[in-house]
């Protein structure tokens, strides 16, 4: 599992300026991330190195993310349970 110091790092880098993705992922990440695999908590910290307009585009469906993996996390943040 993380590091609570891991934990605050990915909370202030979902924090992207943009108020779309601060909207989708802030909460994700107060409300769920610590409840995810360490895989799939290594996986979002893969999709904040991605561009904000890609973000964007995924998380509101108007385009696939390039690889599964990234597909993945998309729907894992997207379900919101």
């Amino acid at each position: 599992m993380l590091t609570e110091i891991e934990y605050k790092k990915l909370g202030w880098h979902s924090r992207r300026g943009m108020l779309e993705l601060d909207l989708l992922l802030v909460p994700f990440v107060e409300g769920r991330l610590r409840s995810l695999s360490l895989t799939d908590q290594l996986l979002y910290e893969r999709l904040l190195e991605e561009e904000d307009q890609d973000l964007f585009a995924w998380l509101l469906l108007r385009e696939q993310a390039p690889s599964e993996e990234l597909q993945k996390i998309v729907g894992i943040i997207r379900d919101r349970k």
